[in-house]
């Protein structure tokens, strides 16, 4: 029976308040339908615009190149301190070295051999404070000469190879013969976690790919699939996906045609349609010593189409490599 009786004084106050309130947010809720300037009410749909604009995905592209802008900052910036950069001579060059050690590589080498480090541990203790061991050749990095051109050359490579295909974080790149990751370390880098693949063939290559690359450019976590294998056998890698892009760096080459050709057909089916390509630098002459109307016969009998040449200049050296374009064509082209 008290929740009936007569209302107090402090509830004779509380229910007119309710109903003025009730009264004031119908009141707003119909100024709003009247149509009025766009300022007058807030826009649900300007807020959506704002939180789109600004929420970031893997899915999306992200510019790699580097721009115009990008090169006059650092020119300014070497002007700004009094760098000479590239117009010095090789004996200016050197008479800069300074520094505790100034040595070769080949001096770092016997050091590491010899003293390991300046400070290091010895005895039983040697063994307890060092994660992933990695030989002293991998530690000066001599693989990084193990190539044609030098090791920033790479970056080129991936800055033109994501360009030419639109890469987003979240599409999948396969390289046939990544070596010591002197390109695959980019992609790794740029793709969603566990999106890199390669298959390589060398033991030391690997090793230099497992023990330093990945270690000491902190790109462990992005747990890359990186495979030792031979004969064009890319059975480990799964079959449930497509790749947005696969490309052979002076590798092709290197192989017999008949198996080139069996590569080839064991990725057509793996490349995304339409938007899928693959690259192969340097020449194509597994395709270009069948003759062109029985290498198109080919391709086509695979579901390929090549789309043309292109070629890239390197940021840092006088240098230019050409790259030759394939992809899938779709599948109501074949019909």
């Amino acid at each position: 029976m008290a929740l009936f009786a007569a209302p107090t004084p402090t509830r004779s106050i509380a229910v007119p308040a309710l109903v003025l309130i009730a009264i004031a947010e119908a009141a707003f809720i119909l100024f709003c339908l009247i149509p009025s300037p766009p300022s007058a009410c807030p826009a649900t749909s300007t807020i959506t615009t704002t939180v789109t604009t600004t929420k970031t995905s893997s899915s999306h592209s992200v510019s790699v190149q580097t721009t115009e802008e990008d090169t006059e900052w650092i020119k300014s910036q070497l002007a700004s301190n009094e760098l000479v950069g590239a117009g010095l001579s090789h004996d200016e060059w050197h008479k800069l070295r300074k520094g505790i050690n100034p040595r070769t590589r080949e001096h770092q080498l016997q050091d590491l051999i010899n003293y390991k480090g300046i400070s290091h541990y010895e005895g039983p203790e040697a063994k307890n404070h060092t994660a992933l061991p990695c030989p002293p050749e991998l530690l000066v990095e001599e693989h990084h000469s193990n190539y044609g051109e030098p090791w920033a050359g790479g970056r080129d490579v991936f800055v033109f190879l994501a360009s030419a295909t639109n890469l987003s974080p979240s599409d999948r790149v396969l390289e046939v013969g990544c070596g010591t990751l002197r390109v695959g370390r980019h992609f790794i880098r740029y793709l969603d976690t566990s999106h890199f693949h390669c298959l390589e063939r060398d033991p030391l290559s690997l090793m230099a790919a497992f023990l330093y690359e990945l270690p000491s450019d902190g790109l462990i976590t992005k747990r890359p699939l990186i495979i030792r294998g031979e004969d064009m056998d890319f059975s480990k890698f799964g079959d449930n996906f497509f790749y947005d892009l696969i490309y052979a760096s002076a590798v092709f080459l290197h192989m017999p045609d008949k198996l080139v050709w069996i590569g080839i057909e064991r990725l057509a089916n793996r490349l995304r349609p339409d938007k899928g390509r693959i690259f192969v630098s340097h020449n194509i002459k597994f395709c270009s010593r069948l003759g062109g109307e029985e290498c198109t016969r080919r391709l086509s009998k695979l579901g390929l189409e090549y789309v043309g040449k292109q070629t890239h200049d390197s940021l840092l050296f006088n240098h230019y490599e050409i790259w030759f374009e394939f992809k899938r064509v779709k599948t109501s082209d074949l019909i």
